[in-house]
């Protein structure tokens, strides 16, 4: 036998081995400014990666980097499905959660996708936690990018531990031993209808939606509602302990609204008529200076990052609130929620 196939021989006697990758070294971590830790970007290390299985088996690296950094910011995985996207959301937190008391428009795309709020395009939507004027509100909020806006459009995303160190220490005392107060009215020809919020038209099924839930209710004039709800707006977070800043004080504040409309509602409707408002927790009136204050902590710790086809932001809602920049052009941003929080709930 030949030098050559005894090699041959002895190369084929040995059993191939399969490679295994682990799922660390298929993604790669980095932000996108330097000493920027909001979000951490996850960008695949090689081509090809399929985003829904590599999520199932980093479940626990994608919930442990959510904890520390408050946001992730999924990049260059194609995604570019509503399923795809579906299933991604799913394999990292299996059960996607309906749209209740509802306080903005959107569309159900299927079930568990909306399509983001549908404000005009010209204006923009002030930071804030989702849901964090009811009882229970998700954990996790997901944005995927169909369609990046042609100018604008930025979800710009804030750490709510930082706004709380930037709030004078007055401030923290005040909502901390206040609470905040959200009022709304239905029905005035402004904002969501009642059955749109609530999504029925049984008035007994709001009443008892709204006595479970501990919100203060009114009927008037038929068929108008006014509800009052009172809330904290420094929370600690359930798995880190940590205080944050968690609210829509100053979203749903009058003040917050463009000048020309707020004159325009202002002469309308009496101040406790108008579609939201903002209180603290015994009523009484919020100062300007303190809604301004709240504001420039925001501004002064918000991160805004361009969209880019098939980007997907998830964010502890808790940790981080976010905003929508106006824009121009063609925008497409579908949004999931998951994993139910009810502190108030014993």
């Amino acid at each position: 036998m030949s030098t050559d196939s005894a090699a041959l021989k002895k190369f084929k006697a040995v059993s191939r081995k399969p490679l295994h990758l682990s799922h660390e070294s298929l993604v790669r971590n980095r932000y996108l400014q330097p000493e920027q830790t909001l979000p951490l970007v996850m960008e695949p290390e090689v081509e090809g990666i399929n985003l829904v299985a590599w999520s199932r088996e980093a479940r626990s690296t994608i919930e442990e980097q959510l904890l520390k950094h408050g946001a992730i910011l999924f990049r260059g995985f194609n995604l570019d499905t509503v399923s795809g996207f579906e299933q991604f959301v799913r394999a990292v937190s299996e059960t996607l959660l309906p749209y209740g008391e509802r306080s903005s428009p959107r569309t159900e795309i299927k079930k568990g996708v909306f399509t983001s709020t549908e404000h005009p395009a010209d204006e923009s939507i002030h930071f804030h936690n989702e849901q964090s004027y009811t009882r229970s509100w998700p954990m996790k909020l997901w944005f995927f990018c169909m369609t990046p806006a042609a100018k604008g459009g930025a979800t710009p995303i804030a750490d709510g531990r930082k706004v709380l160190e930037l709030l004078a220490p007055e401030i923290r005392e005040k909502f901390a031993e206040k609470g905040v107060r959200y009022v709304r009215n239905y029905g005035y020809g402004m904002g969501l209808s009642w059955q749109t919020a609530f999504q029925t038209t049984d008035r007994e099924e709001v009443e008892a939606y709204c006595r479970k839930a501990s919100i203060e209710y009114e009927w008037s004039n038929g068929d108008k509602l006014r509800t009052s709800q009172h809330y904290e707006a420094i929370v600690p977070h359930p798995k880190t302990g940590e205080a944050v800043w968690f609210e829509h004080t100053a979203f749903f504040h009058i003040t917050s609204v463009e000048p020309v409309l707020r004159k325009s509602l202002l002469a309308e409707f009496n101040e406790e008529h108008l579609p939201f408002n903002t209180y603290y927790g015994d009523r009484s009136s919020i100062e300007d200076s303190v809604l301004d204050s709240i504001r420039a902590a925001y501004k002064r710790v918000g991160v805004r990052f361009p969209w880019q086809k098939g980007d997907v932001l998830l964010i502890d809602n808790m940790l981080v609130s976010h905003s929508r920049e106006a824009y121009e052009g063609e925008r497409r941003i579908l949004v999931a929620m998951t994993e139910l929080y009810s502190p108030y709930r014993s």
